[in-house]
């Protein structure tokens, strides 16, 4: 079991990993305006291609410099070496050398922070959300972020979670546990799926990460470390971000960021499909 967790307990559990695979170099000659951080696992192959192909490509906004990177643990304890391809490859990989469980899904996150802040400083804001997500990058991009008044430090935004109590009944994917969390309710957070957030604030959540008490709950985690930090969730426009899978349709998803649990074939047509019809809209 404590393999599992990654020693939940001690405060410097999500300090002790190492990286793998690692992309130091990505942010040496550019600041990008948005990094997209994508959570994934080793198995799941044809959802960081359809990604690269589509919404996650580099080049997916004209004139906005993205940076992708796909966040991933160990399964066991070897070197995937069909994985150290598809790295050398595609170069947008990052790995630590935690065990990718449901479990770890906080250290996962915290890779990718650490990673922003160590290697790309620099940019202006950043996106965490995960393989089964549909992000419209462009409507990210176009109606959110440029519109924004300069300076963009502290914005934190996403699907708002408030309010929220912790689930005590085992059958639950939510479950934790009291010794885990004692408390009765969790500071503001945003849904996992996808939240976005200045680049700044990516140190603050690492360092808030050495004192804020390790919860296996991964976007409640970051609303402790938020919290920690004074940082107040911004409410963002009304259903941009949706935890469902929202039924498509081209006029829908283009006025919409997030869709939830898409397939890689779904992330293929879905953008083809907006990419042709948009204008029709």
């Amino acid at each position: 079991e404590n393999e599992k967790s990654g020693n939940r307990n001690t405060s410097t559990s999500t300090q002790s990993f190492t990286f793998i695979i690692n992309e130091e170099e990505k942010c040496k000659d550019k600041t990008p305006f948005l990094v997209l951080l994508i959570s994934t696992t080793a198995a799941e192959l044809q959802h960081r291609n359809a990604i690269r192909k589509t919404w996650g490509n580099e080049a997916a906004v004209p004139g906005v410099d993205i940076v992708r990177l796909f966040l991933l643990g160990i399964k066991n304890q070897g070197t995937n070496d069909v994985l150290l391809r598809e790295s050398e490859q595609y170069h947008d990989i990052i790995q630590q050398d935690f065990l990718d469980t449901y479990n770890n899904l906080t250290l996962k996150t915290l890779m990718g922070m650490r990673w922003v802040a160590s290697y790309c400083s620099g940019a202006r804001f950043a996106m965490k959300t995960d393989s089964d997500v549909f992000v419209n990058t462009e409507h990210l991009i176009e109606k959110l972020l440029r519109p924004l008044p300069p300076p963009t430090q502290n914005y934190f935004t996403g699907f708002l979670m408030i309010g929220h109590r912790p689930i005590r009944n085992k059958a639950s994917k939510w479950y934790i546990s009291e010794e885990e969390f004692p408390g009765d309710r969790y500071h503001p957070f945003c849904s996992g799926t996808g939240y976005v957030f200045s680049g700044d604030l990516a140190a603050k959540i690492v360092s808030a990460s050495l004192t804020v008490k390790f919860i296996h709950l991964e976007d409640v985690y970051v609303g402790f470390c938020l919290n920690a930090k004074g940082v107040k969730i911004a409410h963002p426009p009304h259903s941009l971000f949706n935890l469902h899978k929202v039924p498509f349709s081209p006029c829908v998803y283009n006025k919409i960021i997030t869709s939830h649990h898409i397939g890689p074939h779904e992330h293929v047509l879905y953008w083809e499909t907006l990419q042709e019809k948009k204008h029709t809209c």
